[in-house]
């Protein structure tokens, strides 16, 4: 049977789908400015337009040759700071849900929470001031020790322009959205699977992994994900700090050897740029924003496997736990006995309430009719 449809509920019906289409209409709407404006220069013969030729879109054949290292910088730098700050993030989120008193927890939770209101710029600056020069030390050690391996090579800023610091202030901007959804997801996972790993044996450290990392691993997923969504279009902080050109390297220590991204060649480049400029920084902006819709489709893509096959590789994981000790086995039997003792003895008890009650009202019945 359906409730009475009313007033109120038709238009919050109303109010929901058209939120809900709204979102759709937008995000076309967005896809479609950016396809209008950017197709001009997509399809552009490069080397015979004079507007092309010159300013921050010369020296290139056509618009791909153009915007492929510009992705890869991105893609690029996302990827250090993914490396980097995800890790944290996780065991961040960790600490507090499983390890720190609650009062610890609430104040790191809250100063997390807290790392998302600071704006871009004040990162950026406190890359330029902070990072670069504490970055370099451990920049002359890599190369030195470490130098035969291409991400190290080169010959090292003495500024600290790098991308490596680029990296690490990005990896600090996308702790709070990791951190958060992971804290949040480890938070739900039952308690009785929790205790029931306790219960056979294992250390707090088997019951995180064996129950905890099951449980949340595709909403782990789904947050990583995000916060590299975060660090693709990011801007202002990698513009202030490294010395960027627009080629393909994978050297993380060298000045002006670093591979540009996206969003910072944007906002450096379109207050200068021509029209047909600026519809090339467009076309570039397009790419980003299929590459940022790419990114969460995998997100949602990965999240919905690893939620199926989370139960699966639950089971199989607490199969592995160590043999128990035979006095817990047998202090847990002994718990589960008197609990059972306690139901039978509760179900009894009803059972006479309910007969008593019974015979009361048999006898009220008898009383009336005589």
């Amino acid at each position: 049977m359906r409730a009475k449809s009313r007033p109120a509920d038709r238009i919050f019906f109303g109010l929901s789908v058209g939120s809900a289409i709204s979102i759709m209409v937008i995000l076309a709407g967005v896809a479609l400015f950016l396809i209008i404006q950017a197709v001009p220069a997509i399809v552009a013969d490069w080397p015979s337009n004079g507007d092309l030729n010159e300013g921050p879109t010369a020296g290139f054949a056509n618009f791909w040759s153009y915007v492929g290292p510009l992705i890869w910088g991105t893609l690029f730098a996302s990827a250090i700071a993914l490396v980097i700050g995800a890790p944290i993030a996780i065991g961040i989120a960790l600490f507090i849900s499983h390890y720190a008193p609650r009062r610890l927890a609430g104040a790191l939770g809250y100063l997390v929470d807290l790392l998302a209101a600071v704006p871009s710029i004040v990162f950026g600056l406190w890359g330029i001031i902070v990072i670069r020069p504490f970055l370099l030390p451990l920049s002359d050690w890599l190369n030195t020790y470490l130098g035969w391996i291409p991400l190290f090579g080169g010959t090292v800023s003495t500024t600290g322009s790098t991308i490596l610091a680029g990296g690490v202030v990005l990896a600090v901007m996308i702790l709070p959205i990791i951190t958060s959804i992971s804290r949040e997801i480890f938070l739900q996972t039952p308690r009785l699977h929790e205790e029931a790993a306790l219960a056979l044996g294992a250390t707090k450290w088997e019951m995180i992994k064996l129950a905890v990392f099951p449980y949340g691993r595709s909403g782990v997923i789904s947050a990583t994900l995000l916060g590299l969504g975060r660090a693709l279009g990011e801007t202002m902080a990698i513009a202030l700090i490294i010395s960027p050109a627009i080629l393909v390297s994978v050297r993380m220590l060298t000045e002006g050897e670093n591979s540009q991204t996206i969003a910072a060649n944007i906002a450096l480049n379109f207050p200068i740029a021509t029209t047909l400029q600026r519809e090339a920084l467009i076309g570039t902006g397009l790419l980003l924003f299929v590459i940022s819709l790419a990114v969460n489709m995998l997100a949602r893509v990965i999240a919905g496997r690893a939620g199926a096959s989370a139960n699966r590789k639950r089971k199989a994981m607490l199969a592995q736990l160590p043999p128990s000790d035979p006095s817990t086995v047998l202090a847990v039997d002994d718990v589960l006995a008197k609990r059972h003792a306690a139901e039978d003895v509760e179900r009894s008890e009803e059972a006479s309430v309910e007969q008593t009650e019974s015979e009361i009202d048999e006898e009220k019945r008898k009383g009336t009719d005589a």
